[in-house]
């Protein structure tokens, strides 16, 4: 039995954010519907590597894939004949665009009232810029994400993965369970969950607001280096590799000194407190630089292991792949049999009484079009391949 084996969720949303929503629902036995445009899909599809769409694998896993042009009378008659035997809906468009296809709360509500409606867009539901596109690159340099991010120096920079959606994916479905809960303890109606990806990524960044309130402070780049705790960075060993520190307490701080020999830090005013460290960090990283930098990896990792330092090795995928730590603990998975096995990060968090699953990948366009419509929804398959005919499924 798995905590959401009862819970349908007919997913609406396109690329990450949604994508990743359902997918966690998913995981943990929800009968996620995937519904995509007939003909083109969800855009995930075209993001393929060696022309496979892995994006996609991993991000409809485990969902049943269906085909329905919504926005025709046609289909909007057929979603409505769906809706009533769904818990949620999870929808990611430009605020307003439910309600031009007639799609609204306050009709879907009307058909089934115990519907919980969760709506993921860029920049929230109202307001006067609630209609931008909203793209996950242009929240991160809104939010003040990219201004903080990177060298001293340098220009702002991006994360190279999809960081503002991924934020979002996990706040809507952790608000899905909060409704599911709040609807089925409650004996109650469903409900609207508001998820925007600038909001998401906003509240990561932690106490800007209050710095910003308290002092006028304004957060710039600093590289790897922080704020508030000191030693902190990547530094480059002999050999070519970089290992991160983070020494943010005072105790962990005098251990890596001692570690490393750099006992003159210890007797010099400007690094004997955390708030000096931090002051002083291009100081102190110089210091660093040459005593990381005058060993090999090896020679680094001996003397971080035997004293139990707060540092690691910079790491790619294939190190992690390597690492008995994680091998131990199933970190990653091939899901799907033989050459269209596609290796994934397995379910998390781990559940000891009811854990998650990976069923399947992400399958093709229109999969279980006859499964769900002619074998749930009793749709003839003559009707089924008129529709089919017409664009409508």
């Amino acid at each position: 039995m798995k905590p959401l084996e009862k819970v349908r969720v007919l997913d609406l949303s396109r690329m990450v954010a949604g994508g990743l929503a359902g997918m966690l629902l998913a995981d943990f036995g929800a009968d996620v519907v995937k519904v995509e445009q007939p003909g083109s899909g969800d855009p995930l599809r075209h993001w393929t590597t060696q022309g496979r769409p892995l994006w996609w694998n991993v991000y409809a896993r485990g969902k049943r894939c269906i085909t329905l042009n919504f926005q025709s009378p046609e289909g909007k008659d057929i979603l409505m004949r769906m809706l009533p035997r769904f818990d949620v809906l999870i929808e990611s468009f430009i605020p307003g665009t439910m309600e031009r296809y007639g799609l609204g709360w306050d009709v879907l509500h009307n058909v089934n009232p115990k519907l919980i409606m969760a709506r993921i867009s860029g920049w929230g539901r109202s307001g006067p810029g609630a209609d931008r596109p909203g793209f996950g690159t242009l929240v991160e340099a809104a939010t003040g994400f990219a201004a903080m991010n990177g060298e001293i120096d340098g220009p702002p920079i991006l994360p190279s993965f999809p960081l503002a959606d991924m934020t979002s994916g996990l706040y809507a479905s952790n608000a899905v369970m909060q409704a599911l809960y709040h609807r089925d303890v409650n004996d109650g109606e469903g409900q609207v969950i508001d998820v925007s990806l600038f909001e998401s990524l906003f509240s990561l960044l932690g106490p800007l607001p209050a710095e910003y309130a308290a002092s006028g402070l304004i957060r710039t780049r600093q590289g790897s280096r922080s704020s508030n705790a000191g030693p902190r960075g990547c530094y480059r060993t002999a050999d070519g590799s970089w290992i991160a520190v983070s020494a943010s307490t005072p105790k962990m701080a005098n251990r890596f000194f001692e570690a490393y020999g750099l006992h003159d830090l210890f007797a010099d005013a400007r690094f004997a407190t955390n708030e000096g460290r931090v002051r002083n960090a291009e100081q102190l990283d110089s210091a660093i630089c040459k005593a990381i930098g005058a060993r090999s990896l090896a020679e680094n990792l001996e003397i971080i292991e035997r004293n139990k330092l707060t540092a690691h090795p910079v790491q790619t995928i294939a190190e992690i792949e390597a690492d008995g730590h994680w091998k131990n603990l199933g970190l990653t998975v091939d899901v799907g049999q033989g050459e269209h096995a596609v290796r994934m990060h397995n379910v998390i968090p781990h559940l000891s009484a009811t854990p998650g699953e990976i069923r399947w990948p992400g399958g093709e366009l229109g999969q279980h079009n006859e499964e769900i419509y002619c074998g749930e929804f009793e749709m003839s398959r003559s009707d089924l391949d008129s529709f089919r005919s017409r664009g409508v499924i």
